[in-house]
């Protein structure tokens, strides 16, 4: 397929996307629309950062309060990348709208373009995830939310991702931990951190505050833009271009007549980027200084061409500016990681991503992402029902994706059990010759060595993979069990000759509770061409065994053997995993 006709093809896409989107407007959405005014650019004539993450957080909170029908606040900002700048003249277009809604907080979803006003343009800048929180009632009373409903392929897309991005969130303060180390600092020819320091105090006005007469999130945000600029401005002795924004996280609310004391430093200077970190505290008259926000921020300095600029180096402070130079190095692994593993794309082989317990949330995390999305795509074709044993394909460029779906009277929960431990399947398929156990990372995640006949190289012939396996649980009501499967390398099971080493980019079982001893079992995978044959001759014909191998668990196995779970046929699974 031409480079050209692919991209019509991802345009066709965008555009079904975009007009479905536009059938059924999800009530939650609020845009807004700004002409970009000398007032709000800086020195280059481009929109200031913190003026957009004004009007960003403006957005999402009336998206959430929308939802919510009471006051909500910010409680945090994922990281954002911004792709484009912005220029004075130039119409910036914001939308917001809540993915998901858990408890008392949401999910916000926001995305950011421009529009040139005079050539018909328009082009991505930005998209970022907000939480919002609802405050307590006047009796303090907590607001539950109400669910929602997702209507569009796209909005299905993002509520059951929203529980994965939540889990990440959680986690972040303890991947920073885990991938501390206590590597060497270059003190020559460095720039003193001291040097880098900035402190500035606001005054909280009531132009300041939000119809909730708190502090505007999007103001402390775009304050702390505004020192973390002039600290980075420091080291380099030019004008920094801002990047990206780390994890903005809201740890207490401040007021109108607060004083803001705004603290900022660079972190550490990387080749061609630097890290500034920013702290704002609240204080009143009297009384201790309360922590408010924290955030880091990264930097580049471009050339005339557009080229970032090789930086000078940073020397840490002694202790804490130690511990910080250390900590950006490891938020920079994190951003490279999960650049790398989320842009990973099956024409790009290998496909498998080697793993090591530092990217090993984010590798969960794609890997459980992958096959949500897989299975909330809509156009789905059904090539063939027997005995109520469904089999849809989809075919996608140079994939075919496989999904097989039956109701079978088993709980979704001994289903879920059966199905996720690996191990299991030796006993009910006999394709599955050998599977074990090589490192349980945690009680969600698992890797292991299969090993299997090989399709592409005859009979004889066999062949390995290593997977990465994530479970995980229901969110909420209506959610599915998932188990999620993706191959990954690690440098202690490397191919062998003995083996042909194959590869999953996408596979795995949703198991959805129907009624209380019933349950909906779906199989998905997104095979590669070099299956084709063998997909279309074993898997198309369907039959009654089929079906029955597929609910052979129903009959309970004997008190000496372990649990073991029928499923869409050993024929089926087999070639699935090339």
């Amino acid at each position: 397929m031409s480079s050209r006709l692919s991209g019509d093809l991802e345009k066709e896409e965008e555009d079904e996307e975009e007009e479905e989107e536009e059938e059924s407007l999800n009530p939650t959405q609020v845009k807004m629309s700004q002409i970009v005014m000398p007032c709000h650019s800086n020195h280059r004539q481009e929109l200031s950062v913190g003026q957009l993450l004004k009007w960003m957080d403006s957005t999402a909170c009336l998206s959430a309060e929308r939802h919510a029908g009471s006051p909500c606040v910010t409680a945090s900002m994922d990281d954002i990348h911004f792709e484009h700048t912005i220029s004075v003249g130039q119409v910036v277009n914001i939308k917001a709208k809540v993915n998901r809604a858990f408890n008392t907080s949401m999910e916000v979803g926001i995305q950011v373009t421009c529009e040139d006003l005079f050539a018909d343009r328009h082009w991505k800048v930005c998209h970022a995830y907000a939480t919002f929180v609802t405050q307590r009632t006047s009796t303090g009373k907590k607001v539950i939310l109400k669910p929602i409903v997702p209507q569009t392929q796209t909005e299905q897309v993002e509520y059951s991702v929203a529980a994965e991005r939540r889990r990440v969130r959680m986690l972040h303060d303890d991947i920073i931990r885990d991938l501390l180390s206590l590597g060497s600092i270059q003190q020559e020819n460095a720039v003193a951190a001291e040097k880098t320091k900035v402190e500035s105090v606001e005054l909280v006005l009531p132009p300041h505050a939000n119809h909730q007469v708190n502090t505007f999130g999007g103001q402390i945000m775009a304050w702390m833009v505004n020192v973390a600029t002039i600290a980075a401005s420091r080291l380099c002795q030019a004008h920094p271009t801002l990047r990206t924004i780390d994890m903005f996280t809201f740890r207490g609310p401040s007021q109108v007549g607060d004083r803001l004391l705004l603290r900022a430093i660079v972190n550490n200077a990387f080749k061609n980027s630097m890290e500034v970190g920013v702290r704002a505290e609240a204080y009143q008259e009297e009384g201790p200084n309360r922590h408010i926000n924290s955030a880091f921020m990264n930097f580049e300095v471009l050339d005339k061409n557009g080229k970032p600029c090789t930086l000078p180096r940073i020397r840490p402070e002694p202790v804490e500016g130690e511990r910080r130079f250390q900590e950006a190095i490891a938020r920079k692994k994190i951003r490279l990681d999960r650049k790398y593993i989320i842009s990973r794309k099956q024409a790009e082989g290998p496909l498998s991503v080697p793993w090591d317990p530092r990217n090993q949330v984010y590798l969960s995390y794609n890997n459980v992402s992958a096959l949500k999305m897989l299975a909330a795509r809509n156009n789905w074709r059904l090539s063939s029902e027997k005995d109520k044993v469904r089999l849809y394909t989809l075919e996608e460029k140079s994939m075919l994706c496989v999904r097989v779906e039956s109701e079978v009277d088993v709980p979704a929960h001994r289903a879920f059990g059966f199905l996720s431990e690996l191990r299991n399947r030796t006993t009910w398929d006999t394709h599955y010759k050998e599977c074990e156990l090589i490192h349980r990372v945690d009680d969600e995640d698992f890797l292991y060595r299969v090993v299997t006949p090989s399709v592409r190289y005859g009979e004889g012939m066999l062949q390995d993979f290593i997977l990465l396996a994530s479970k995980r649980k229901p969110c909420s009501s209506g959610d599915p069990y998932v188990i999620a499967l993706r191959s990954v390398s690690l440098p202690t099971y490397p191919p062998t000759e003995q083996f042909n080493r194959g590869e999953v980019l996408c596979a795995g079982f949703t198991i959805l509770e129907s009624t209380n001893n019933t349950s909906l079992i779906t199989y998905y995978n997104q095979a590669s061409p070099e299956v084709l044959p063998y997909i279309s001759t074993d898997i198309a014909g369907l039959s009654s065994s089929f079906y029955h191998t597929f609910c052979s668990f129903l009959d309970p196995p004997p008190p000496h053997t372990p649990p073991s779970l029928g499923c869409p046929s050993a024929k089926c699974i087999k070639p699935i995993f090339q």
